[in-house]
């Protein structure tokens, strides 16, 4: 059985291993289908093919979308698209714009609670300016003593309602679904069960993404508890989609987030990959 791991990070967006480390890992792991998915940003493909082509995986290129939805935010991984088509560079272009000025508000909101210099510290960990993230913030959180992880940062912190929650308008969902498509590629709603939809809301979801040509969504991935493994399963089987599989590894000291150390797919779902080996 083929060991699969289709969303992952690296320094080009919010990851700590550049594209080659995070190929050595994953075949490390065993992953013998793997993809790169950085955050709006495609630019570490041609390393990440050229490392796992090298160490004997299949590769396919991918990115990761943010997308506003519901005026919250939710992530559409890409998969198996072409990295030189137009429509898609340029969307991903445009959905970057606007991070560098949301960081800087970020930094001046958590001065006025009391939590100075926090976008010059962000900015430390970042290896592409134009990709700062929350990630980038909750790291220099950690490293300077402010909290104790990454998840007690954005508890207390970065997500919305706290203090240095800056919303930012990202691609719309038919715009995000349709650079994809136009890239040949597919379209998959990562890590449902993080997101904070009511079951309406969850319905009005998958049947837009549907509607616009979405089929996939991922089911088994380091984001998910597994209850959600099996809840995600099941909203697959009912409205057809196929499922993916992904680590949404970051950082290799976050330990749920192991590459190719992920339960398989439910055997009778159709892998998203089915058709691209």
């Amino acid at each position: 059985m083929i060991n699969v791991d289709l969303h992952c990070h690296s320094t080009v967006s919010d990851g700590l291993l550049p594209p080659s480390d995070v190929a050595r890992r994953a075949h490390d792991g065993g992953v013998t289908l793997w993809s790169l998915t950085d955050h709006d940003e495609i630019g570490g493909q041609a390393a990440a093919r050229e490392a796992a082509e090298s160490l004997g995986m299949h590769y396919v290129n991918g990115v990761e979308i943010s997308v506003t939805w519901a005026s919250r935010t939710l992530h559409m991984v890409g998969l198996n698209v072409d990295i030189s088509c137009a429509a898609l560079t340029q969307g991903l272009e445009q959905t970057r714009h606007g991070r560098l000025a949301r960081a800087q508000e970020i930094g001046r909101q958590l001065a006025l609670v009391g939590v100075p210099d926090c976008y010059e510290g962000a900015l430390k960990y970042v290896g592409n300016p134009d990709l700062i993230s929350r990630t980038h913030f909750a790291r220099h959180l950690v490293e300077s003593g402010v909290a104790k992880s990454v998840s007690d940062v954005f508890a207390r912190y970065l997500s919305e309602g706290k203090p240095g929650y800056v919303a930012h308008r990202w691609a719309s969902l038919p715009d995000a679904v349709s650079w994809v498509k136009a890239a040949g590629g597919t379209p998959v709603i990562a890590h449902p069960g993080r997101y904070r939809y009511t079951p309406l809301e969850f319905d009005a979801l998958f049947d837009e993404f549907k509607s616009l040509g979405g089929d996939a969504i991922e089911v088994v991935t380091g984001s998910h508890t597994p209850d959600q493994f099996r809840e995600y399963a099941d909203v697959a089987r009912r409205y057809g989609f196929r499922a993916s599989r992904g680590s949404d590894f970051h950082d290799p000291a976050e330990p749920y987030t192991v590459l190719g150390g992920l339960p398989q797919l439910p055997a009778d779902l159709t892998p998203v990959w089915q058709d691209w080996l």
